[in-house]
C-alpha cells in the first residue's frame, strides 16, 4: 500500500510504478510534439471567465449579415447584432473602428468585452443605456453585462 491508501502498481519487471512522473513525462512529451496554440488556450481561458452561474445567457434574435436585406452601393455597411435576454434587449452596432450599443429598457450597466485585444476592458452604458468601444472585435467576441444584480453574458459571435 502506498501512502494515500492505494495499492502501489508494479511495471512489467515487478518494479514499482510511479503514475506522478508517468504523468508528467506525458505532459512533456505532449507539450514538445503537439503544443497547445496560443490562441486556443486565450480562448478557453476566455471561456471559463464565462462560467458565472448566476449569468442569463442573452440569445441572438438578429444578426445583419443572416436577417438584413442586402443595399445595393453600400460597401462596408456595419454589422447589426440584437440580443435578447428576457426584458432585456442589447442592441450592437460593429464596425471597423469599433462598437456601438443600447440597452433597451435604458439603464447603466458595467460591460466587458470578451475574447478581443481589449477583452477585460470595462465599458460602462450610460442612463441612456448607451456604449460605445473605440476597438473593434477580432475573431470570436462576447459581452458580459452587470446590470444591478442581474449578469447577462452574450452569445459567442465571430466578426
Amino acid at each position: 500500500m502506498s501512502d494515500d491508501g492505494f495499492p502501489v502498481e508494479e511495471g512489467l519487471d515487478g518494479s514499482a510504478f510511479d503514475a506522478d512522473l508517468l504523468e508528467e513525462e506525458l505532459r512533456q512529451a505532449a507539450a514538445v510534439l503537439d503544443p497547445l496554440p496560443a490562441g486556443l488556450l486565450q480562448l478557453a481561458m476566455d471561456a471559463y471567465a464565462l462560467h458565472d452561474l448566476d449569468a442569463r445567457i442573452a440569445e441572438l434574435t438578429f444578426d445583419s449579415l443572416v436577417d438584413a436585406i442586402p443595399v445595393r452601393g453600400a460597401e462596408a455597411p456595419p454589422r447589426m447584432l440584437t440580443f435578447q435576454a428576457g426584458d432585456l434587449t442589447v442592441d450592437i452596432e460593429v464596425t471597423g473602428d469599433g462598437l456601438l450599443g443600447q440597452l433597451l429598457p435604458p439603464q447603466p450597466a458595467r460591460i466587458e468585452l470578451l475574447g478581443t485585444p481589449a477583452a477585460g476592458g470595462a465599458l460602462t452604458a450610460d442612463g441612456m443605456g448607451r456604449f460605445a468601444s473605440d476597438t473593434a472585435p477580432v475573431g470570436p467576441f462576447a459581452l458580459r453585462l452587470r446590470t444591478g444584480g442581474d449578469v447577462i453574458v452574450t452569445e459567442w459571435l465571430r466578426v
